[in-house]
C-alpha cells in the first residue's frame, strides 16, 4: 500500500482543531525539503513561523505526532506472514558551542549533551519498511565519572533492571509482544543487537492474549547452560548445517587502535563464506540481588566465517532465538532475518544525514523530540519508497508522485517531453535519484542518501512546472 505523509498524520490529536490541521502542512512541507532548515524547507515567512509554533506548543508531543503513523504501521504489519519488530538506541548529539539546548544531558562525557532515541521498527521479510511500532526517549541526568570501571560495574550490578537503561530492551519487547497480539495473523519477531543480549529479555513472557512474539537476538556475554558448558562451544560441537556467503558491511571506527574491542575494529565491504550451525540449549539464570529468574530454554545459531582474509577478525554471530530450527530452511531464514537488522542503521543515518534532526536548532529539548517525532515519520518514507522501487517496480509512478512531479522530473532527465503513459515506479525512483548523484546502472539500486536530495529537487521542479509549465 503507496502512503502520503499526510496519510501518515491523518487523525492526529492535539485537543486543538488548528494544530490538527497545521501537522500535515508541516509534514508536506519538511518532507519535500528534508535536508534544509526549517526557514529553508517553508515557503513563506508566516508558515515558517507557524512551524516553529507547532513544536513548542504544550499540546504536542512526540506521543501524538507518532500515533496515527503507529496505527497505520499496525495495519501494513498485519497484511505480512512475517514481521520483524527491530529494536536499536541511537545517540542524538545536541552538543552547541555556545548555548546549550535546554533539557539535553551528558552522554559519554559531560562535554557531549544530548539524548538518545530508542524505535521499535518493523520490516517485512523482504526487508521493506512498515513504519514505527513504538519509541522511548530518554535524557541523562548525570554520569558517574568518579568510579573505576570495576567499581560502576559492581555498581551496576546492585540495581534493579528497572532502574538502568538497559530495560529499554524489556519494554521493547513488551510492545512487540502488543503488537503481536494485534495483529495475530502474523509472526512477529523481535530482534535486537548484541546490546539486547540481557537474561531478563530472554526471561520475559512472550504471550499476550494466547498470541506469542519470537524473539532473535545477538549474543555478545558468555553464558553457561544447565549442564555447566559454554553455550558457545556447546553450538560449536554440532554438526555444520549448511555454508554460505554473507555481506560484510564496512566499518571504520572511532576508537583509538589500542583501545579497540575486535567489534569496534574497522573493516572493509567483503563476501564472507560462513558456516552455520544449531542447536537447542537450557541456560542457567545469572544472580540478581533483588530477585530469582528462571531457567531458560532457547535455540542458537551459529554463523562463524570458515577462511576469513589475512589480518581481518572472523564474522561470528551467535543469535539466541524462539524461532523452530528443526530444518535447514528455518535456520537460514533466522539469519536472513538477521540480515535485515542492519536496515535500522540506514534508518538511523537517514535521520541524521538526511533530516539532519541533529543541527535543528531549538533552544529546548521538548521541541527536538516533537521534531524528531515528524522527522522519523519522513526518514522512514524515504526508505520505504526507496525499497519500494526494488520491491514493486511495474507499480505505476503515479501511485506515488503527482503528474507535476513524475513529468517535470522526467523532461529534466531524459530531455523530452513526458510520455502519455506514466512511467514504471522504480524508473522514476532511479531518474529521481540520478537528481541526487546516483548514476543508473541495471546492476545497481540507489540508495537513501541519493533518493533524499533527489527529492528536493523534485519539490522545486514541480512547483516551477506547476507555475509555468505546459499545463499551468
Amino acid at each position: 500500500m503507496v502512503v502520503s505523509l499526510f496519510d501518515e498524520v491523518r487523525g492526529a490529536e492535539f485537543g486543538d482543531k488548528r494544530l490538527n490541521m497545521r501537522i500535515g502542512k508541516v509534514i508536506d512541507e519538511l518532507g519535500a525539503n528534508p535536508s534544509l532548515s526549517i526557514p529553508g524547507a517553508t515557503k513563506a515567512r508566516a508558515e515558517m513561523e507557524a512551524a516553529y509554533r507547532f513544536f513548542d506548543n504544550d499540546k504536542v508531543s512526540p506521543e501524538k505526532i507518532l500515533e496515527p503513523h503507529v496505527e497505520a504501521t499496525r495495519r501494513r504489519i498485519s497484511q505480512s506472514e512475517l514481521v520483524l519488530l527491530v529494536q536499536d538506541t541511537t545517540e542524538i548529539d545536541l552538543t552547541r558551542p555556545d548555548q546549550q539546548v535546554k533539557g539535553a544531558g551528558p552522554m559519554d562525557s559531560e562535554v557531549r549533551r544530548g539524548a538518545f532515541f530508542h524505535p521499535l521498527k518493523a520490516f517485512d521479510s523482504d526487508g521493506l519498511p512498515l513504519g514505527i511500532a513504538w519509541h522511548k526517549r530518554w535524557a541523562r541526568d548525570e554520569i558517574e565519572t568518579s568510579l573505576t570501571k570495576d567499581e560502576k560495574s559492581q555498581k551496576r550490578k546492585q540495581k534493579p533492571i528497572e532502574e538502568k537503561e538497559s530495560v529499554r530492551w524489556v519494554e521493547g519487547l513488551r510492545a512487540a509482544r502488543e503488537v503481536a497480539a494485534a495483529c495475530p495473523e502474523t509472526c512477529c519477531v523481535c530482534v535486537a543487537d548484541s546490546e539486547g543480549d540481557i537474561y531478563e529479555l530472554f526471561s520475559e513472557p512472550r504471550d499476550c492474549h494466547g498470541v506469542q512474539v519470537q524473539l532473535l537476538v545477538r549474543a555478545c556475554q558468555t553464558r553457561a547452560t544447565t549442564d555447566q558448558t559454554n553455550w558457545l562451544a556447546k553450538t560449536r560441537d554440532t554438526a555444520c548445517l549448511y555454508r554460505c556467503t554473507v555481506n560484510v558491511s564496512r566499518r571504520r571506527s572511532n576508537i583509538a587502535p589500542d583501545k579497540q574491542g575486535k567489534r569496534a575494529q574497522s573493516r572493509d565491504t567483503r563476501l564472507a563464506e560462513v558456516e552455520v550451525r544449531a542447536t537447542t540449549l537450557t541456560l542457567r539464570p545469572p544472580y540478581r540481588c533483588d530477585r530469582k529468574l528462571p531457567k531458560v530454554t532457547v535455540n542458537v545459531v551459529l554463523v562463524e566465517e570458515v577462511n576469513p582474509p589475512e589480518g581481518c577478525e572472523p564474522i561470528q554471530w551467535l543469535l539466541v532465538t524462539t524461532l523452530p530450527i528443526d530444518r535447514p530452511e528455518q535456520v537460514k531464514l533466522i539469519v536472513q532475518a538477521y540480515c535485515i537488522r542492519w536496515q535500522i542503521e540506514i534508518f538511523f543515518r537517514t535521520l541524521k544525514s538526511g533530516c539532519r534532526i541533529e543541527s535543528r536548532q531549538f533552544e529546548e529539548l521538548r521541541r527536538i523530540e516533537n521534531c524528531l517525532a515528524l522527522y522519523s515519520i519522513i526518514a522512514w518514507r524515504i526508505m520505504y519508497l526507496c525499497r519500494l522501487g526494488r520491491e514493486c517496480p511495474e507499480l505505476s509512478c503515479e501511485v506515488v508522485f503527482e503528474p507535476s512531479e513524475w513529468k517535470s522530473v522526467y523532461m529534466t532527465v531524459k530531455r523530452t517531453d513526458p510520455p502519455p503513459t506514466p512511467p514504471r515506479l522504480n524508473e522514476m525512483i532511479r531518474m529521481i535519484a540520478s537528481l541526487g548523484g546516483y548514476v543508473i546502472r541495471k546492476s545497481t539500486n540507489p540508495g537513501t542518501q541519493t533518493l533524499w536530495i533527489g527529492l528536493q529537487r523534485v519539490h522545486d521542479m514541480s512547483t516551477a512546472w506547476t507555475a509555468f509549465g505546459p499545463e499551468s
